[in-house]
């Protein structure tokens, strides 16, 4: 959730009429911190802080069933302006939140940004669903991807307020795309530091089956221009799920690339197929890898019970982060956060592997691939839950990632076309 002592508004409602409803504030009217906000969710779901009180409560979520809408004609129509929020990080004027968001290198974690995106999603789309009838929320909205994050500014300062906004811009049946902003209060004024797109599902009081979410109208040509592109990042992510290299083969220009990328490692001695060399200023993709393990405890869990998907974004980020540092011998900058996509929730005592593989790099950029997976000890067996991509740029050129396998071709014809979006973008 977002940090204590955040300022939490939402525009054209009075909020000082309203009790702390989702995206609301409280009943004082003044700002609510981390407790009273993270108390606030757990009332729309019914849980609850302790660890046996909420599992009870996640059981009792069933009784919730009978309330969620039989289509979406019988739900009122939302305007985004009805999501609209508001959020103060205020890291400049109270100090005491630093520690939490501080690297060593005296800049922010954005592993820590990120946690704070995913929780705003969730409130964006709560404000959006609020039923006041409803004393519960028998809606479970979690995190289906994050479509997009674009940095437009690389350093952020650790003693400067930080304020988020946000609102859905698109919804379908059962699914929202909530876009925010990020920006930062230096030299007496906001300056834009990111734009994010999260794609958010909601699901029925058990998280298991898909439930209805209301309409969504636009008002005036700016927001129709913004429902429009909904839609088209909608069909972008089908065209891109069916073109998927899991799914069909390269290209012939890829085909070409990989070809190329195969003579350029001949031994010109043996011109053998099993002979491969090196060229200059390269990496084995095989040697480009860095692997990290978390043990889920209840801590980290999601008022659904579940591990928090900002967690997992964060510990991802992290260690993508220190491979394309290792691999670049330098301090690199993230340029884009794109397409990670929820496959699996992750449960509370779950062993979860992460595996961060550098898997393209043109000039100063370095692709990074984080696969996350839960293993069972019992079974041996392995589900991935989560695929991450992040985009970072260095100080100085990088070495050249070259593939050796078929798998790891597919790899970096992967990464190429992450970094294409990126850059075209």
């Amino acid at each position: 959730m977002l940090s204590p002592r955040f300022l939490l508004l939402q525009s054209a409602v009075s909020l000082t009429t309203r009790s702390f409803c989702a995206g609301g504030v409280s009943k004082q009217g003044r700002a609510p911190d981390m407790i009273e906000v993270r108390n606030r969710l757990r009332e729309i779901v019914g849980a609850s802080t302790n660890w046996s009180d909420h599992q009870q409560a996640m059981a009792e979520r069933l009784s919730l069933a009978s309330m969620l809408a039989k289509s979406q004609n019988d739900l009122p129509v939302r305007r985004m302006k009805d999501s609209c929020l508001e959020v103060h990080l205020p890291l400049g004027s109270e100090p005491q939140l630093r520690e939490k968001y501080l690297t060593f290198h005296n800049t922010v974690r954005f592993g820590r940004i990120l946690e704070d995106l995913d929780s705003l999603a969730v409130l964006i789309s709560y404000s959006h669903t609020y039923n006041e009838a409803l004393k519960r929320s028998p809606l479970s909205i979690v995190t289906a991807l994050v479509d997009k994050i674009d940095m437009r500014q690389h350093i952020i300062y650790p003693d400067c307020d930080i304020k988020f906004t946000g609102h859905v811009t698109w919804v379908g049946k059962t699914s929202i795309e909530a876009k925010m902003h990020m920006s930062q209060y230096r030299d007496g004024a906001y300056a834009p530091v990111l734009d994010a797109t999260f794609v958010m599902v909601a699901r029925d009081p058990e998280n298991k089956r898909a439930a209805f979410v209301n309409p969504l109208k636009a008002d005036g040509p700016e927001e129709e221009k913004l429902l429009q592109q909904g839609e088209a990042n909608k069909s972008r992510r089908v065209e891109l799920s069916t073109a998927s290299l899991l799914k069909v083969a390269p290209t012939d220009e890829e085909r070409k690339i990989v070809h190329s990328l195969f003579l350029n490692t001949l031994d010109s001695k043996t011109v053998s197929f099993r002979s491969r060399l090196l060229p200059p200023n390269s990496v084995w993709m095989e040697d480009a890898k860095l692997k990290g393990l978390e043990i889920c405890h209840p801590q980290e869990r999601n008022i659904f019970n579940r591990i928090f998907g900002g967690f997992l974004m964060r510990k991802a980020y992290e260690l993508g982060w220190a491979n394309a540092c290792s691999f670049g011998g330098c301090r690199p900058n993230l340029v884009a956060v794109d397409d990670i996509l929820f496959q699996k929730p992750v449960e509370i005592g779950s062993l979860l592997l992460l595996s961060s593989q550098v898997c393209y790099t043109q000039g100063k950029h370095i692709q990074v691939r984080v696969h996350s997976e839960v293993f069972d000890p019992l079974t041996r067996q392995h589900n991935t839950t989560n695929v991450f991509h992040f985009t970072f740029v260095s100080d100085r050129d990088v070495p050249n990632i070259v593939p050796q396998t078929y798998g790891e071709s597919m790899l970096y014809l992967d990464g190429k076309r992450h970094f294409n979006q990126t850059v075209e973008h």
